[in-house]
């Protein structure tokens, strides 16, 4: 009798070998989730990183002023350079997830799984360590801190992480970020703006104080300053091409001490997030307009300030379409996710991507089993990351570099 099942598949040799490391990928993230730092000062972290590094036969370079790590692969064969790049750094909440390696520090999590990303390019480093003789050219490996609004990328770039490679041109760059938004184990990719630019908006709504029985000799700074959250709704609404969209938010309002007092001022703060340059200017000046204007036809006064944060992080298409490839290659084209639009959050990663054409793709690590409308998600005090989905993200790092860095011929 013919058997006719059809032959288990076998995983691809490059998700074999970081499924065989998944352990210490794994060890790592944890040892790190323990002991998250904040900002751009991670002497712990910083510590960690190098010391695995120095564990692989590297020569790690570590930031003086930021707390920075990059260390060099160098392939057997000349040619260009690659970067890959993991952040380091927590935020500032208290983890209530009940995980045995919970954080130990009061009042900091790895709640965007940035322990997860260190580790998983630990692990792609030791992947291709072992492939050097696959690589035309040399591999840098980005470790950053205060990408939670730190700018830390910027300030890696500025102390001349490029020029670490050189007499290689680094000609491409890959990161990874993890997410509970997408299924375990998927890769999740997009051409184009992928993320948002993030500005804050900071705004003292003045007016003139006065008892609440009498608000008509008073200046009432809170009811001026709710026209203006109104207003800048309205504006986006009827100003702003939904095809190139924008995010105005207002997340705080502090103001008044009682309830029969009206105060002198009320302090607004929010966000502005765009996907493209153009949109970003004009709704800026936007902001500002709607603003006075609107505190003006009160008769209210504002100071407004506009921080501008990270810009809009944008994928190269031919970046994109290699690491895309090399998914499927990797986890089969079912588990490799076209995204149809931009994610509002914002990145870092975006600096590099302003120097140096390249990717950035979310990898699923929402853990099976767990509903996609209520997992919670990334920055959630209850994150909780499925580490398996590592072994994929480890694997991705060493592909894209293997693809971009294969001999010609």
């Amino acid at each position: 009798m013919n058997d006719t099942t059809a032959p288990a598949t076998l995983p691809h040799p490059l998700l074999a070998q970081a499924t065989e490391l998944l352990p210490d990928i794994v060890a790592l993230r944890r040892r790190l989730h323990r002991r998250p730092e904040i900002g751009l000062a991670l002497p712990e972290t910083q510590a960690a990183v190098a010391d695995q590094l120095r564990a692989l036969g590297l020569e790690p370079v570590l930031g003086q002023h930021v707390g920075w790590v990059a260390a060099l692969i160098d392939g057997d064969l000349p040619g260009p350079a690659v970067l890959l790049r993991a952040d380091m750094d927590g935020l500032p909440l208290r983890e209530d997830t009940g995980l045995e390696f919970a954080s130990e520090i009061e009042g900091a999590m790895h709640a965007c799984g940035h322990d997860t990303h260190v580790a998983m390019l630990v692990g792609g480093a030791r992947i291709l360590l072992a492939q050097r003789a696959r690589l035309a050219g040399r591999v840098l490996l980005m470790f950053q801190p205060g990408e939670e609004g730190y700018h830390g990328a910027r300030y890696m770039l500025e102390d001349g992480l490029l020029e670490l490679a050189a007499p290689s041109a680094v000609s491409g760059a890959f990161a990874i970020h993890i997410s509970t938004k997408y299924a375990a184990g998927t890769v999740n990719v997009r051409s184009g703006p992928l993320l948002a630019a993030g500005d804050v908006i900071r705004m003292t709504v003045r007016g003139r104080g006065g008892h609440a029985s009498a608000p008509h000799m008073a200046l009432d700074p809170i009811a001026a300053a709710a026209q203006i959250i109104v207003a800048l709704q309205t504006a986006v609404t009827r100003r702003v091409d939904v095809f190139d969209p924008a995010v105005v938010t207002i997340a705080r309002i502090e103001g008044g001490t009682t309830n029969n007092i009206i105060p002198e001022s009320v302090y607004l703060e929010g966000t502005i997030r765009t996907v493209s340059a153009e949109q970003r200017a004009f709704v800026r000046d936007l902001v500002r307009s709607v603003a006075e204007a609107t505190a003006a036809a009160c008769g209210a006064a504002v100071d407004l300030e506009l921080e501008a944060g990270y810009p809009v992080t944008v994928n190269d298409t031919d970046a994109v379409a290699l690491a895309r490839e090399v998914a499927v290659e990797l986890v089969g084209p079912e588990a490799v996710i076209d995204l149809a639009a931009p994610i509002m959050g914002a990145e870092d990663f975006s600096y590099v991507l302003q120097q140096v054409p390249g990717s950035m793709a979310f990898l699923g690590a929402r853990p099976p089993g767990e509903d996609p409308e209520t997992a919670p998600a990334n920055h959630s005090n209850l994150v909780v990351f499925d580490e398996p989905s590592m072994a994929v993200g480890a694997a991705l790092y060493a592909g894209v570099a293997l693809r971009q860095l294969q001999p010609e011929g």
